[in-house]
């Protein structure tokens, strides 16, 4: 992507787009958080969003599955994003005020394992504020899996605790008493938030955009910042012993706050097709326990459809369309302590 030079507040004062508001859409790995975006376009009727989606890993899967994405995408470069949110963020949200088409909102969608505080901090404590209006943080938490100490992580945590609005997703895959559960819980973790119930993302858009739901009351903005610095220099002390002002840190420390929670991405792309039934032996019978969600675009032999693979926990789906690229598969892995040398080596046996 060509790298645009940030303006100067002052050079742009008088850009129509002040006061934009911005939704921060996060939530645990699988929850749903691109299909909700997708409901978000689909249903936006004659609203102009701009989407910024960050992942972790060297494949961009999640901007191949969105619909009607031509001038509606910033990509933010691939990698954590903490380590991106001093300049990737920042810079993305710049080009989107900056365009000269009118723009009605902007929503964000972080990693599945991102602490979502970084972000709104940007938006609260730098520059931006007086040019955006953070109106919420939603965070989709998966209904079926979600649990209080879901996987031990400090993300999942903080994804509720910093939540404006939690939407309660595949309501239909869970009992009503586990959605009962979940709702107290979330009530002891962030008291005031708006809960929502949806099934594979649809909810009525004015419940979600325009809610004029964050304020920056609600955070100390110092006392947050120290936090935030003090959490990761304790886990990062023996990579940057100091922390030069606005310098930006590559990713050669492979993203810290995965590490902390134990997460590792395995990115896998080949330009031969995977032979369905090794694939499929793969998923049922060789999948580590330990994984918890995988993502991609695979491109089968016997097969002439582009097929989006989902797996979410214990659950996996494949969806079919056309190929509008030349066919290959692109595919990540998540999860927790895995042997990624040996993951690769049982992909690679699946191809034909």
């Amino acid at each position: 992507m060509t790298n645009l030079t940030v303006q100067t507040p002052d050079l742009i004062s008088d850009i129509p787009k002040r006061g934009m508001p911005v939704t921060i859409i996060t939530g645990f790995l699988g929850s749903g958080k691109t299909t909700l975006l997708n409901q978000i376009l689909k249903n936006r009727q004659d609203l102009k969003v701009a989407v910024l989606v960050n992942e972790f890993g060297d494949i961009n899967i999640d901007s191949q599955l969105l619909i009607s994405t031509e001038d509606d995408m910033v990509e933010l470069s691939n990698g954590c994003i903490c380590c991106t949110i001093n300049d990737g963020l920042v810079d993305a949200v710049y080009r989107v005020l900056e365009r000269e088409d009118r723009i009605d909102c902007m929503v964000i969608e972080t990693t599945g394992v991102a602490d979502p505080l970084p972000i709104i901090l940007t938006f609260l404590g730098t520059e931006l504020r007086d040019f955006t209006r953070l109106d919420s943080v939603l965070t989709v938490v998966d209904s079926e899996t979600f649990t209080p100490d879901h996987f031990d992580s400090e993300a999942a945590f903080k994804q509720v605790a910093f939540a404006d609005i939690v939407l309660l997703n595949k309501t239909d895959l869970a009992p009503q008493e586990k959605v009962n559960e979940l709702e107290a819980y979330i009530r002891t973790v962030k008291e005031g938030a708006r809960i929502l119930h949806s099934q594979h993302g649809a909810v009525p858009l004015p419940l979600i955009l325009g809610v004029e739901l964050t304020s920056a009351k609600n955070f100390n903005l110092e006392t947050e910042e120290k936090h935030e610095h003090e959490h990761h220099e304790h886990h990062e002390h023996h990579e940057h012993h100091e922390h030069h002002g606005h310098e930006h840190h590559h990713h050669g420390h492979e993203s810290h706050h995965l590490d902390n929670d134990g997460f590792v991405s395995i990115s896998f792309q080949s330009d031969r097709p995977f032979d369905v039934h090794k694939f499929q032996e793969f998923l049922t019978e060789k999948m580590p326990f330990d994984v918890f969600r995988a993502k991609g675009i695979l491109w089968f032999q016997d097969s002439p459809m582009r097929h989006i693979f989902q797996l979410s926990g214990p659950r996996y789906e494949l969806d079919a369309d056309e190929w509008v690229v030349a066919p290959n598969n692109q595919l990540v892995v998540i999860g927790r302590n895995l042997d990624t040398d040996g993951i690769r080596e049982q992909l690679n046996s699946c191809l034909a």
